[in-house]
C-alpha cells in the first residue's frame, strides 16, 4: 500500500508516493524530534527557576548574617561597657575596703585585690580574658568583703557590749552603790547597785548590747530586766512598771527595755541598776562614768 502526498504552489507542485511502513517511520521519528525539543525546553526552564530560587535563598541567608552580625555587635558592645562599669565599680569596692580597713586599724593589703590582677584588668583587651579575670577579682572581693564584714562586725558588738553611760534618759541619781540605811527598817545595809529616780513610765535602756536572760517578776526586784554582755559581764534593771523586752531578745545599747516604776521591795519610782561580773556584784559607777 502507498500513501501520495501532493503540494502545490503557484509556480511548483510537489508530488510524492510513501510506502505505508515508511510514511509510519517518518510520522514517528517528527513526533520523537518535536518530543524532545520540548523536553529540552522545559528542562533550561526548570534549571532557571531552580537557579533564582537558590540565588534569592543565598540573599536572604545573607541579610539574615547582615542582621545577626549587627545583633552580635551590638550585643558585644553592651557586654564590653558592662564590664567596664563593673571594672569601676570593682576599683570604688577596693578603695573602700582599703579605706575601711585602715579606719578600724587592720592591714589593708589583706584587704584589696592583689597589684598583679589589677593591672591585668586594666591592660587586657581580650574579650574572653578579662570577661575571665574580672569573675576571678569579683570572687576575691567578695571573700574580702565577707572577711572584712565578719571583722567589723565583731569589733562593733566588742565596742557596743562594753558598759558605758546610765540606764536612763531622763532622771536623777538618788542612791549610790555601798552602805546606806535600809529604806524599810533604818539599819545599815550594803547597796549593791544605783538607784535613779524619775517619773513612772519613764524610759529604762541598756547600757550595753547583749542577750535578754530574764525579763519578768522577782523576789525584792519586781519587775526585772536582765541583760547578759558576755565576758562574764551582766546587767539588771529592777522595780519597772513593766518590761518591754522579753527572754532571748538581742538588744543594743540605748535601746529601750522597760518603763520606770515601783514595783517590788520599792518606796518609790526609781531603776535599780547593777552590774555583776562574774556572778559578783559590783560598783556600777566606773562604767556609767564611761
Amino acid at each position: 500500500m502507498k500513501i501520495t502526498v501532493s503540494i502545490s504552489g503557484k509556480e511548483t507542485s510537489y508530488i510524492a508516493q510513501f510506502s505505508m511502513r515508511k510514511f509510519i517511520s517518518v510520522t514517528i521519528l517528527a513526533s520523537l524530534i518535536l518530543l524532545i525539543s520540548s523536553r529540552s525546553t522545559e528542562s533550561v526552564f526548570e534549571n532557571q527557576v531552580r537557579v533564582a530560587a537558590a540565588k534569592n535563598n543565598l540573599i536572604e541567608q545573607k541579610e539574615e548574617i547582615v542582621h545577626l552580625k549587627t545583633s552580635m555587635d551590638q550585643q558585644v558592645t553592651a557586654v564590653v561597657k558592662d564590664l567596664a562599669k563593673m571594672k569601676v565599680e570593682l576599683t570604688r569596692l577596693d578603695m573602700l575596703s582599703e579605706k575601711l580597713a585602715d579606719d578600724a586599724g587592720l592591714q589593708s593589703e589583706y584587704f584589696v585585690i592583689p597589684s598583679d590582677m589589677k593591672q591585668s584588668l586594666a591592660m587586657e583587651t581580650d574579650l574572653q580574658i578579662s570577661t575571665q579575670t574580672l569573675e576571678k577579682s569579683l570572687e576575691i572581693k567578695i571573700q574580702q568583703l565577707e572577711a572584712l564584714e565578719s571583722v567589723l562586725f565583731g569589733l562593733n558588738i566588742d565596742h557596743q557590749s562594753k558598759l558605758a553611760g546610765r540606764p536612763i534618759e531622763k532622771g536623777w541619781l538618788s542612791s549610790n552603790y555601798g552602805l546606806r540605811k535600809d529604806p524599810f527598817n533604818g539599819k545599815p545595809t550594803m547597796h549593791r547597785g544605783v538607784d535613779y529616780a524619775g517619773r513612772e513610765g519613764d524610759p529604762v535602756i541598756a547600757t550595753g548590747a547583749g542577750i535578754v536572760t530574764w525579763s519578768g517578776p522577782r523576789s525584792g526586784y519586781g519587775n526585772l530586766v536582765e541583760i547578759d554582755h558576755g565576758n562574764g559581764l551582766r546587767t539588771r534593771y529592777a522595780h519597772n512598771k513593766s518590761n518591754t523586752v522579753n527572754v532571748g531578745d538581742v538588744v543594743t545599747r540605748g535601746q529601750l527595755i522597760a518603763l520606770m516604776g515601783s514595783t517590788g521591795r520599792s518606796t518609790g519610782v526609781h531603776v535599780h541598776y547593777e552590774v555583776l561580773r562574774n556572778g559578783q556584784r559590783v560598783d556600777p559607777t566606773r562604767f556609767i562614768n564611761r
